[in-house]
């Protein structure tokens, strides 16, 4: 195998011995906790008391994950658990062969598995018009520009995380080229999708973040969302042309070319477009 071809099959995380810090989970960690440090000086920036942070914190840690989560539920996989609805709220799953802990028969724990980014961009907006009018008083889109650029940075930190998991890799690149996810038992190199979008976000945070700080752009309310909207979701879009279906339910959807990742994009980066183009009142 050439050179060019890059094996990968790391560990699962760092074994404390009675404990595995998994690497996706410390992706995690890292992005809130550099997040917030960054948004801090933007708070001192904009004159807000930084009390104010430590709720944001808690709207943005709960808004993503709830809606990730039923992003996935009602986007993907909704023919599954339609019959299942307790595993919605729960992380079990119906195991005819295992226990829960050893007492409950005919389940299993497996943690909450299944997330979707685009439940996210529902989900954190929502929290943010409730967290704007109650603690800020100040209009919906000023705080959503802010925010976006640490979201940016954040799905760097996240799509590391899914590379770590060997998880939302490429198609077969068909050549040389590509990186083997031997960890999940696949024998040729594929696009790591994961860094491309990785580092593709990582370099939209440092964009927003010169526009933030070294022009007037955040002045024109919706400015930096709109481009982050654009940008972000342009890239999904794109991208997804050389990712691998992971689950039944994310294969191609209309036209046998666009997939629901694809097409959920698309009003997102309308949306975008709208925020930048529209007339200042």
């Amino acid at each position: 195998m050439s050179f060019l071809a890059i094996t990968w099959n790391p560990s699962i995380g760092i074994d404390l011995g009675f404990f595995t810090v998994r690497w996706y989970s410390l992706m995690f960690v890292a992005a809130f906790l550099l997040g917030l440090r960054l948004m801090k000086k933007i708070y001192v920036e904009d004159k807000i008391p930084q009390e104010k942070l430590d709720v944001l914190f808690m709207y943005v840690f709960v808004s993503m994950l709830v809606g990730m989560r039923l992003g996935d539920v009602f986007f993907y996989s909704w023919s599954y658990y339609q019959n299942h609805l307790l595993e919605i709220f729960l992380p079990i799953k119906e195991s005819a062969n295992d226990s829960l802990f050893g007492i409950i028969k005919g389940w299993k724990f497996t943690g909450f598995t299944g997330f979707a980014s685009h439940g996210a961009a529902i989900g954190i907006p929502i929290a943010m018009f409730f967290y704007a009018k109650k603690h800020l008083q100040k209009p919906w889109l000023f705080i959503l520009d802010r925010l976006a650029i640490m979201v940016a940075l954040a799905g760097f930190f996240i799509r590391l995380g899914n590379f770590f998991n060997s998880e939302i890799y490429g198609k077969a690149t068909g050549s040389s080229f590509g990186v083997i996810f031997k960890a999940a038992g696949e024998t040729v190199p594929r696009h790591p999708t994961q860094l491309y979008e990785a580092f593709s976000y990582l370099a939209l945070f440092f964009v927003m973040w010169h526009l933030f700080w070294k022009t007037d752009k955040k002045e024109q309310t919706g400015y930096l969302f709109g481009l982050f909207m654009i940008v972000l979701w342009s890239l999904r879009f794109f991208i997804e042309f050389l990712k691998e279906a992971q689950v039944d339910g994310r294969e191609d959807w209309i036209l046998n070319s666009l997939n629901t990742g694809q097409v959920l994009s698309i009003p997102l980066v309308l949306i975008g477009l709208w925020l930048m183009l529209r007339k200042k009142k």
